[in-house]
């Protein structure tokens, strides 16, 4: 049987729906669950693996728990000659948890996990600020999260 990015079964979404819900579930648990062996369920998750539909198994830490208290979020825009190059930079920096592209004139949208108030006005101006090519930048403080993705839901 052949998976690929476009083209998964219905079991292979239960299999994803559950390993989202919960991924230390084993391939046993998972079987007693949709009616496979442990062998079939393991052949399927290796396959998913493989084909690049599962990039990674993690951990989902709360940032609060571990003293990252004030989440924020920026769109920042960039000269285009320097968009790459700021966004490199930005993703090797610890406080930002996620960076992408943006449609628009050369928008990055970034999400960045600090301590406090203090850390972020440091952030913002000893290494934004110091980064070649922005022409604005715009933050959002979050307030509440009633949300939050982990993965593709199917």
């Amino acid at each position: 049987m052949e998976i690929n990015q476009r083209k998964i079964d219905e079991i292979d979404k239960r299999i994803l729906k559950l390993l989202t819900e919960d991924g230390r579930l084993s391939y046993a648990d998972i079987g007693k669950q949709l009616n496979l062996s442990r062998v079939a369920v393991r052949t399927r998750v290796n396959q998913l693996i493989e084909n690049g539909v599962i990039e990674k198994f993690t951990a989902v830490v709360n940032s609060e728990k571990v003293g990252k208290e004030v989440s924020a979020f920026f769109e920042v825009d960039c000269e285009p000659r320097a968009l790459v190059e700021v966004a490199e930079n930005l993703a090797n920096n610890p406080y930002v948890a996620s960076c992408y592209q943006m449609t628009g004139p050369s928008t990055l949208h970034m999400h960045v996990l600090v301590s406090d108030f203090t850390e972020l006005e440091s952030f913002i101006n000893k290494e934004l600020y110091a980064l070649q090519g922005i022409t604005r930048v715009e933050s959002h403080i979050l307030l509440r999260r009633f949300k939050s993705r982990s993965g593709l839901k199917l």
